[in-house]
């Protein structure tokens, strides 16, 4: 092994962990705001400003996604990063210091800016550095990072909120960020953007639009005026054909999106659908629901040992076939909390099978005419948007109807047709070139 060889790789290794830790960051950060949230209404007496305290972080990370790749072609990669971090440490700043919502607002939209850009910039960099092999593991690996978080973060953040305050626990995750930080500009050192950044024009209708899902969830022709405006944004960032379902990498992006709006969608209404349908207490309803994320992670890190060739495009089928079949469940067995427990454990395997190689699929350079910036700008808005959507349609129709058990096969339904979309993940190059492999 040559020491340029080896070189390579320990950058490679070393980029790897700092995007893990980015992600255990955004992790512990999505845990700690979600926790503090009642706290945080009740001090800057904000309950009628909810939506408001809520929507800035979404806001900041959509306005970040179409801006990300002209950032990076302007600042480079090192200077990308540290804007990334010197705005999140100055939105926390902000928002630590509030004493008005809109303040707070303010500094948590600055935070979900930066994350955005460091997010866009890690995936880039994994898929520009890391070969396929890696980036599968990458990706396992940050879905195990939200397991610890998930377990511990809820209580450990109350506990730290009753000793010092909400305020000095916001900066609870900023020893995470610097730590990926350092890691990820010490494997990219010098790296420059590989193509000219394209014009940002009609992507900045995505972040429009989804102000208007956000802010507007109390009156629905805002919100649907906003879906109509995103999806043109959502347009303009994913490449040519996703609309229609082209094979190959819009056909992944598509099934992300669509398995985002099916499992994130369920995810979070799961709660309410235990404590008013299920009727059973809120402690059975938070173990059902730490059991989807849990089964995810795991099923991920060990499905990611066997993704590769024929396999990588199969276990996105058969793993959200199965998610559809475990959130099925959960929505016809309104009488029996174990099929609550035993569906939603189904859930989180399926999508911990499916979502590696959906990844994987949705990022490779090459096949979509995008570069790796822009694929990944493109992979984040497909998972971020569904998500948002299928919380958003999930509010919509739970606010007018009592039986959630109806809402529950609408997102079934969504997940059953990722699994088809994702059938479509392979070009005829591809398909030919398997067929000669294994003939």
């Amino acid at each position: 092994m040559t020491e340029e060889t080896s070189s390579g790789r320990a950058g490679a290794l070393l980029l790897a962990v700092g995007i893990v830790a980015l992600e255990f960051a955004a992790a512990v950060t999505s845990f700690v705001a979600s926790t503090l949230l009642p706290v945080v209404t009740a001090d800057l007496d904000s309950r009628d400003q909810l939506a408001l305290l809520i929507a800035g972080s979404t806001l900041g990370l959509f306005v970040a996604l179409p801006l990300a790749g002209r950032t990076l072609h302007v600042l480079g990669a090192a200077r990308t990063l540290g804007a990334g971090v010197a705005v999140y440490l100055g939105g926390l700043v902000v928002a630590a210091t509030a004493t008005y919502a809109w303040v707070f607002a303010l500094g948590q939209f600055a935070g979900g800016l930066a994350s955005g850009l460091l997010a866009v910039f890690g995936v880039s960099s994994a898929i520009r550095h890391l070969d396929e092999s890696l980036r599968i593991r990458v990706v396992a690996a940050s879905s195990a990072m939200w397991i610890l978080p998930a377990m511990v973060g809820p209580a450990a953040t109350l506990g730290l909120e009753h000793l010092v305050g909400w305020r000095w626990t916001l900066v609870i995750p900023v020893p995470f960020v610097l730590i990926g930080r350092v890691l990820v500009v010490r494997s990219t050192r010098g790296e420059q953007p590989h193509t000219a950044a394209r014009p940002v024009g009609r992507t900045l209708l995505a972040p429009i639009g989804v102000a208007g899902i956000v802010l507007g969830a109390g009156w629905w022709p805002i919100a649907v005026a906003g879906v109509l405006v995103a999806v043109v944004g959502m347009g303009a960032i994913m490449p040519r054909g996703t609309s229609t379902l082209a094979r190959g990498t819009p056909a992944a992006l598509a099934s992300m999106t669509l398995f985002a709006v099916g499992y994130f969608g369920a995810d979070s209404l799961i709660t309410v659908l235990l404590t008013d349908t299920y009727r059973v207490a809120l402690g059975k309803a938070a173990i059902v629901l730490s059991v989807a994320p849990l089964a995810w992670a795991l099923t991920s890190l060990v499905v990611s040992r066997f993704v590769r060739g024929k396999a990588k495009r199969r276990f996105p089928v058969i793993g959200l076939a199965v998610a559809a079949g475990g959130v099925l469940a959960v929505a016809i067995g309104t009488s029996f909390f174990t099929v609550a427990l035993v569906g939603w454990t189904i859930t989180g395997i399926g999508v911990g099978m499916a979502y590696p190689a959906l990844y994987i699929l949705s990022t490779t350079p090459g096949v979509s005419g995008l570069d790796a910036t822009e694929l990944a700008a493109a992979v984040i808005t497909a998972e971020s948007f569904g998500g948002l959507l299928g919380r958003a349609a999930g509010g919509a129709i739970s606010s007018v109807s009592t039986n959630l058990s109806i809402t529950y096969l609408l997102f079934t339904a969504a997940l059953a047709l990722a699994a088809f979309v994702a059938t479509r993940t392979s070009t005829a190059e591809q398909r030919a070139a398997e067929l000669r492999y294994y003939a």
